[in-house]
């Protein structure tokens, strides 16, 4: 999906990427990443959202909540959005601080108390059980906790597992009872997607749910809520700012722009963002028709792979498709020139923290110096030097 990008903006990481491997820095099943790039995209999303009033809240489960590229990105974009609690709890161990708290995935009732104690900017409720829970447990801190109010998506847009908001026509008597609650105020809205991309062309367009969450904000505002944020999720990148301040959002959630990694970069090589990561891996055995056979671990349902480069030889081999529901102990290739031990690099979108991969971050690539600062694993926890049987210092 992105290889093709990647080999034509960011070469050196695919150069260094393949030597990491051959030399057993990194494992198969690692995922590179070029902190770089990252920080380097971090800042051109901080510049923009700067020129167009926005603010901005990264999110980081696609990179596998790694701390050095969180500290990278906080250098630019200090506040974060933390899809669930264990996703905050990674945020504040690598120093960062919150933002929008629970945009995807609700904080569990039993885990407000010790997340809301870390003063998030805001805390995105579902419905009015969860900010009647928020209200408690701001209530005895002392506090009151400003809220998102997430709207229902339109229908035909909501990703399974991912049901719930508060529907359009329910607002008004929602936000008469939290009105009433002590420990909360509403502070805005939110829903997924806002933003999406037409299917071929990669061209950004808002949704029916962004359509809703705009009225959803006119309803507040006729019942006196002032200051009302819009965050707006959904293909966040360089490209799609300006539509977000025209349609009056005032906040979104990059993410897969920190990593040159949207569906705008597959189709758009001049997208402003760079390519940021590979994933490497390796090829363990030939089936009997010829088909290579790769060490798998990270390959995400719905990353649109299409093929890999097998280094030794140049061979670009068809990456072939696997059913969803499989555990991906191996993904296929079409038969062509690799052999067992081969190195093979490929870039495609992916959810880090849904594998079971190594994260390896890298830095000074474009000064031939590579460092590798850390190994972690797909949830931002360090690895042990020398786990993979050499250390991780050094040229």
């Amino acid at each position: 999906m992105f290889l093709d990008t990647v080999l034509a903006r960011n070469p050196q990481l695919v150069d260094h990427a393949v030597e990491l491997h051959r030399t057993g820095r990194v494992q198969p099943d690692t995922y590179v990443i070029d902190l770089d790039a990252v920080e380097a995209n971090a800042a051109l999303l901080a510049a923009e959202a700067r020129r167009w009033g926005l603010g901005l809240w990264p999110v980081v489960k696609q990179v596998g909540r790694n701390p050095e590229l969180i500290r990278a990105v906080a250098r630019h974009l200090p506040r974060f959005a933390a899809i669930d609690a264990p996703e905050a709890r990674a945020l504040r161990a690598a120093g960062a601080r919150l933002g929008n708290v629970g945009h995807l995935v609700q904080i569990p009732h039993r885990a407000l108390p010790e997340v809301l104690a870390w003063r998030p900017e805001a805390v995105t409720v579902f419905d009015g059980a969860n900010a009647r829970a928020v209200s408690e447990a701001a209530f005895r801190l002392g506090r009151v906790q400003d809220i998102l109010v997430r709207i229902e998506g339109a229908p035909g847009l909501v990703h399974p597992g991912q049901e719930g908001g508060v529907p359009l026509g329910g607002l008004a008597e929602f936000a008469a009872e939290v009105e009433q609650l002590p420990g909360v105020r509403v502070a805005g809205v939110t829903g997924f997607p806002c933003v999406e991309c037409v299917p071929g062309s990669g061209q950004p367009r808002p949704t029916a749910t962004f359509a809703r969450v705009r009225e959803a904000r006119a309803v507040l505002a006729a019942r006196g809520h002032t200051d009302l944020k819009l965050s707006a999720p959904g293909v966040t990148c360089a490209a799609t700012l300006p539509l977000l301040a025209e349609l009056g959002a005032t906040h979104g959630e990059p993410g897969h722009a920190l990593t040159g990694t949207t569906p705008l970069h597959a189709v758009d090589r001049g997208q402003p963002e760079r390519p940021a990561y590979v994933y490497v891996t390796e090829v363990v055995h030939v089936l009997a028709d010829g088909r290579p056979a790769l060490h798998g671990g990270g390959f995400y349902a719905r990353s649109g792979g299409e093929t890999a480069l097998i280094p030794r030889t140049g061979a670009r081999l068809a990456v072939q498709r696997a059913p969803a529901e499989n555990i991906d102990y191996y993904r296929l290739l079409a038969p062509g020139d690799a052999r067992p031990g081969d190195t093979a690099v490929l870039a495609f979108r992916t959810q880090v923290f849904v594998t079971r991969s190594t994260v390896a971050v890298v830095a000074d690539l474009a000064a031939g110096s590579l460092r590798l600062l850390g190994r972690h694993d797909a949830l931002g926890r360090p690895l042990p030097e020398g786990a993979d049987g050499k250390g991780t210092g050094g040229p």
